[in-house]
């Protein structure tokens, strides 16, 4: 079956360090997820940046770059049998990274970047657009539309909260639904939500005890899609280490977020 419709019919994961650290560091998220997805029947796609370009200072920690990144994503599918998606900044980024991934993700701060859009359809790859922000949940059928307009339907949404100012990020339930209503895959965003912007010192802070509430919360909705970022020592990682969850906790919050898709369809 076709990854597009994998993701369509089966609840699915999206999860990986934030950024490309090491080899064994990807290695090893990649193992232990696949055997929890597995396990849980969930679609695993594995994660993880070749380039942070949108940081809150200048001094922080950007990533392996594109040409080493993707090469290190290969290996990752390669060695794992798992589909893997990065996101993308710059038009020129999305042929590129396509002859390695299989999910183009465009970040919530580029997602009304025309020539960008327009590129990653082109490429016939699946485009993942994260919401900005400051966008509402109405105003993402425009971004749709730009990629559908390249001839390429496989296309899907990542919620990843609004920003009121305060250095707190806010989840709109209800903007989720709507954007369900699109007909197309939408994703919650559950380690990015609860990111506090800006919030340590020139670094972007968080509070990843938050996470599992908004994964149960958006399972509870009729959310298929799952978004995390995980690391082995969350402490010591070089991106959004305060909002990653630990790697030893994910079996948890993957069994628990499955209890509450459960009990969605238990009550439709």
């Amino acid at each position: 079956m076709a990854l597009y419709d994998q993701i369509v019919s089966n609840n699915f994961v999206i999860a990986g360090p934030c950024v490309i650290e090491s080899e064994s560091i990807l290695f090893k998220i990649a193992e232990t997820v696949k055997k929890i997805a597995e396990k849980e029947n969930f679609t695993y796609i594995f994660k993880a940046s070749f380039d942070k370009a949108n940081r809150t200072s200048l001094g922080s920690f950007r990533g392996a770059g594109i040409q080493e990144g993707l090469k290190a994503l290969e290996k990752v599918k390669k060695e794992f049998d798992l589909p893997v998606t990065t996101d993308i900044h710059e038009p020129a980024h999305a042929a590129m990274a396509a002859e390695v991934v299989d999910i183009l993700q465009i970040p919530a701060f580029l997602c009304r970047q025309t020539d960008l859009l327009l590129a990653a359809g082109q490429t016939g790859k699946i485009v993942n657009i994260k919401k900005a922000q400051f966008l509402s949940a109405g105003q993402m059928k425009y971004p749709i539309d730009k990629v559908i307009s390249t001839g390429n339907n496989q296309v899907m949404l990542t919620e990843r909260g609004s920003m009121y100012g305060f250095e707190r990020i806010v989840v709109d339930f209800t903007g989720i639904i709507d954007m369900m209503k699109f007909g197309i895959p939408v994703v919650l965003d559950a380690t990015h939500s609860v990111q506090r912007p800006g919030s340590l010192e020139g670094k972007t802070g968080g509070n990843r005890d938050y996470v599992p509430f908004l994964a149960h919360a958006a399972a509870a909705i009729g959310v298929k899609g799952f978004f995390f970022e995980t690391h082995p020592n969350p402490e010591e990682a070089l991106s959004d280490g305060p909002n990653s969850v630990y790697l030893a906790d994910f079996e948890k919050i993957i069994r628990d977020t499955h209890k509450f898709i459960d009990l969605n369809k238990s009550n439709n």
